[in-house]
């Protein structure tokens, strides 16, 4: 089965909010449908989780929060210094510009602290109904193997239930919890292939990140320098789904075929703007360079 997550309009998206509301755990946590990016909203949901992806992008995510937070804090501490000693030196103006400053970076980290809380319980969710799961699907195991009797069809059925259940429930907190990962602004650096690239040669760079496409194309100027038709794109992150990079020389009305890569975006979840080298052929004879801001 599969069905859209991101409008949680549809019959089946129903079902899994009305089974959320029915489990103490998620009762407590009040979860409301998220709204979606508009760049996800011809996707469907496999009811398939992954929870120990799931688990990687979760310590990755709640790591670059923290390293957010911890330099939010930072900068809050300098501002309070700067804030009482301009405040000893009467200088009014600039006292009440600082004191905005402050006010803002505290907002700031409050929502810092929130967004953290809210992954964490998103988590804490996800794990319980992993284990409810688990424990369902190794019952039903020992029942399948017991001798057929009406009590043992009857707790087999429930517990096939039981387990069907915890997987929507999983899936619907696996699209909740992807709607707190941010976005990625990943700019175009250009190319790298030392002999291989020459004056007037032209490329076209494909960039897939689950049904998000990005199609550039550049040119090689007799100057060694790179001209690109576009140099930036924003990606929402996937739980689920790698970058996919696939370079081709254009030689007139042919095209020829330099290589295709997959990225993992564990290591872009990051205070600072994250430098990649991708080598586009096996030799490493190309590369291709971008950035990526989360």
């Amino acid at each position: 089965r599969s069905c859209s997550f991101t409008g949680f309009g549809t019959v089946q998206s129903r079902k899994v909010a009305k089974s959320l509301s029915r489990s103490s755990v998620r009762s407590r946590m009040a979860l409301k449908p998220p709204k979606a990016y508009s760049s996800l909203q011809k996707g469907a949901l496999i009811w398939d989780p992954k929870p120990l992806q799931v688990k990687r992008i979760f310590e990755a995510l709640k790591k670059g929060l923290n390293e957010h937070l911890e330099a939010h804090q930072a900068e809050l501490d300098y501002l309070s210094g700067r804030h009482k000693d301009t405040k000893r030196n009467s200088r009014l103006a600039f006292y009440y510009d600082l004191d905005k400053q402050i006010r803002s970076v505290e907002r700031y980290i409050r929502k810092l602290e929130f967004h953290i809380s809210k992954v964490e319980e998103l988590y804490e969710a996800y794990c319980i109904q992993c284990r409810l799961r688990d424990g369902a699907t190794n019952m039903k195991q020992a029942f399948s193997l017991s001798p057929a009797t009406k009590a043992s069809r009857e707790s087999l059925l429930e517990l096939y239930r039981n387990v069907q259940e915890c997987t929507e429930d999983m899936c619907f907190i696996e699209g909740a919890l992807e709607v707190h990962l941010g976005e990625f602004h990943v700019k175009m650096k250009g190319l790298v292939g030392f002999a291989r690239l020459c004056p007037g040669d032209q490329y076209e760079v494909f960039v897939r990140l689950g049904r998000q496409k990005w199609r550039l194309k550049g040119k090689i100027e007799t100057d060694d320098s790179q001209t690109w038709d576009e140099e930036e794109k924003i990606f929402i992150p996937n739980l689920h789904e790698k970058f996919e990079i696939k370079v081709t020389e254009l030689r007139g009305l042919a095209t020829v075929l330099v290589g295709v890569v997959t990225c993992d975006s564990i290591s872009f979840f990051s205070t600072k703007p994250q430098a990649i080298v991708v080598d586009i052929t096996e030799l490493g004879t190309i590369k291709l360079q971008l950035e990526v801001l989360w």
